[in-house]
């Protein structure tokens, strides 16, 4: 598996624990799951090593892009949208956006939206170097004159959405809290 779909299922699982959700309790949900991921390394190392026991159904599966929200809907059982979005560097925003659209749409309850980026080997970085791209003081500068490159991240995050009605029906105030109830009893 790669390692980026590990990452997501372990952000997601903490990001759920972070939102007062037991993950148990979103089985047969309308949960959508939206997911910015871009590369692959893993499979490039996998395809790169000689030992044959990596040439089978689990190099597909476990290093396509397409299944990263895929696996994450099927490890919680969530009935919703299951997307991986490829915009490169804006990945995870574009996720983001699609959750909140679908949220809108009605076609979700709740979404989990984020994105996953890891560097597992330098081509990519080098190729990126060598033609100027990268930032020389290792500083991004977006929409300013003094832009000279861009600089490459790895990482995992995620977040919970739900529409404002929702989740204060569902007693959590703006600061995503739960409000006590009125009667006292929570």
């Amino acid at each position: 598996m790669d390692p980026q779909q590990r990452l997501l299922l372990e952000t997601s699982w903490e990001a759920l624990e972070a939102a007062n959700l037991v993950p148990a309790t979103l089985l047969n949900s309308l949960t959508g799951v939206f997911i910015g991921i871009c590369d692959s390394d893993y499979a490039g190392l996998l395809r790169q090593s000689s030992d044959l026991q990596f040439s089978d159904l689990y190099l597909s599966t476990g290093t396509a892009l397409s299944v990263a929200a895929g696996r994450l809907a099927y490890t919680l059982g969530v009935n919703g949208p299951a997307l991986a979005v490829d915009t490169a560097c804006s990945s995870s925003l574009v996720a983001v956006h699609l959750a909140c659209q679908s949220l809108r749409n009605q076609e979700c309850n709740l979404a989990l939206a984020g994105g996953v980026h890891l560097i597992l080997k330098p081509d990519d970085t080098l190729i990126f170097g060598n033609s100027g791209m990268l930032s020389p003081d290792g500083r991004c500068k977006t929409f300013d004159a003094a832009a000279n490159g861009f600089v490459r991240g790895e990482g995992c995050g995620v977040v919970v959405l739900k529409r404002l009605a929702d989740a204060q029906a569902a007693g959590v105030g703006l600061d995503g809290h739960r409000r006590p109830c009125p009667c006292g009893c929570r």
